[in-house]
């Protein structure tokens, strides 16, 4: 299934995409697509659904995040060796771990708005995980059991905030309209091998990151596994698995989004999204 939340910001509703790629109201079953309504219970009652039977959304306009909400934004860094590279960094041996602050959520063709005071406002195309099963030490071998589907995410970061001044890099993942995800939520089923997928992202039409999740350092399953070793992941969580090399922060000479920037993102099968870098008022 691809689900997907559509209409003004907040107030969106829920809908379901069909086999002809029309967009159904699904919001008299589903008000809000978060938490328990992603849990692997929900969607599978969602599926004895007769999809004829809701109604057609002729124009569904605006597309918002493809979750209402989100208990907890879990990131993974430098999860593909070329881009600790391009970071001067090592190849960690274990996934590093930080936060996205849950405000941070957009819809997927939303403006990112560069917030003040940044100098160094980046992208970074990566595959989102939801959490459809609460997971609390589980095995490699079960941590996908756990999964209810997958989105495409924008992780967008200020490298100002996050590397210079001192802290964790939640201050520099966090701004309003840092999170871009969707347009679909796509259940586990659709998704056969998470780690076949290409992730892509261009800028103002040039091709700056290109990439499969095969080259990801820790898989899907090693990043939920490893999560679950230290706090329960709950349905309605998020994970963000990290982004290939391409980052304006690896580009010599550097080079960070100003206005009038436009970023398209993709990863293939789960939908491509795209936004323009506006001012902070």
């Amino acid at each position: 299934m691809k689900l997907l939340r559509f209409g003004p910001e907040g107030q969106e509703r829920t809908g379901i995409l069909d086999a002809d790629g029309k967009v159904r109201d699904l919001s008299g079953t589903v008000p809000e697509l978060a938490g328990k309504a992603v849990s692997l219970e929900a969607l599978d009652a969602l599926r004895g659904l007769d999809l004829a039977s809701l109604p057609v959304v002729e124009e569904p306009g605006r597309i918002g995040s493809c979750l209402a909400s989100v208990p907890n934004f879990y990131c993974i860094g430098l999860n593909y060796a070329k881009h600790a590279a391009e970071s001067g960094l090592a190849v960690p041996d274990h996934p590093v771990v930080f936060n996205k602050a849950t405000s941070c959520l957009s819809g997927p063709y939303d403006d990112v708005i560069i917030p003040r005071g940044s100098e160094k406002s980046d992208w970074e195309v990566e595959l989102g995980v939801i959490i459809g099963k609460e997971a609390l030490y589980v095995s490699e071998e079960d941590a996908l059991s756990h999964v209810a589907g997958y989105c495409t995410i924008n992780d967008m970061s200020e490298r100002t905030f996050q590397i210079e001044r001192s802290g964790q890099w939640v201050k520099g993942k966090s701004a309003p309209t840092f999170g871009p995800i969707g347009p679909y939520f796509v259940t586990a089923d659709e998704v056969p091998d998470p780690q076949a997928l290409r992730v892509s992202l261009d800028l103002n039409g040039v091709t700056v990151q290109d990439e499969s999740t095969g080259d990801m350092i820790f898989t899907v399953a090693q990043i939920v596994s490893h999560l679950s070793q230290f706090m329960k992941l709950v349905p309605g969580d998020i994970i963000s698995t990290g982004t290939p090399s391409g980052v304006g922060m690896g580009m010599s000479p550097q080079r960070f989004l100003k206005p009038g920037d436009v970023m398209e993102i993709e990863v293939h099968g789960l939908g491509r999204q795209r936004q323009t870098a506006v001012a902070a008022a």
